[in-house]
């Protein structure tokens, strides 16, 4: 052993101390470049979402919009039945009145109308085809969902409309609907109109459902105002 103090003995050959720097220490040999970038998918998937929300929403707007302005065009109506229509006479009798007046009153009792009216016209070549109309003016948000329930009401008083259909509610738009029902007479059409402003309802004695349609789109031309 030697006498020499520890500090003063020389230190052996080794291998070259590690020297920390600042720079950061990399643990892995992978290449962080050359990885997939995992976040990538993700935010593209959010970027498509963001994308098809921002489409419904837009669709949606849309949608609003034109129904906005299909309520803004058809709620200021006005219901005038001329002396003269389509071929038919506007009768003032007494007793087409007193027809006319019971059924516009039976009408407003069911639905919450601004001005009602009734109006019996009939018909010069047959007087068995005179045609009853009532109806009037108030703003309707769901006019088919209303004329529907108008239809189940007349049901209750004149027995099931049968046949019930939508038919072409012509220049003026809206939904027009027409059927059969039962009377005292016998079978007859009833057809009903509404829009976001007005609804009317008509009975046609002795004319079939396709007769009566068009018919009362006629009706509807002469009688409606915006």
């Amino acid at each position: 052993m030697s006498d020499a103090h520890l500090t003063e003995r020389p230190v052996d050959e080794g291998p070259e101390p590690v020297d920390l720097t600042d720079e950061p220490i990399q643990l892995s040999r992978r290449d962080p470049a050359l990885e997939p970038d995992a976040a990538r998918p993700a935010s593209r998937r959010r970027r498509i979402a963001l994308g098809a929300a921002l489409l419904v929403g837009l669709a949606g707007l849309g949608a609003l919009g034109v129904g906005g302005w299909r309520v803004l065009a058809q709620k200021d109506t006005t219901l005038n039945p001329p002396a003269k229509l389509a071929g038919l006479t506007r009768d003032d009798s007494d007793r087409a009145r007193t027809t006319a007046d019971y059924l516009r009153d039976g009408f407003a009792a069911d639905i919450d109308l601004d001005r009602s009216f009734g109006t019996v016209y009939s018909d010069p070549a047959d007087a068995r085809r005179a045609v009853l109309v009532f109806g009037g003016t108030t703003l309707l948000w769901q006019p088919e969902r209303d004329l529907g329930s108008l239809f189940g009401l007349m049901a209750d008083e004149t027995g099931k409309v049968t046949g019930l259909r939508e038919v072409d509610a012509g220049r003026l738009g809206g939904v027009m609907k027409c059927g059969t029902t039962s009377g005292d007479g016998g079978d007859f059409a009833v057809c009903g109109w509404a829009d976001h402003g007005s609804v009317v309802m008509g009975m046609f004695p002795g004319r079939s459902v396709d007769d009566s349609a068009g018919l009362f789109r006629e009706l509807r031309e002469g009688i409606q105002r915006r």
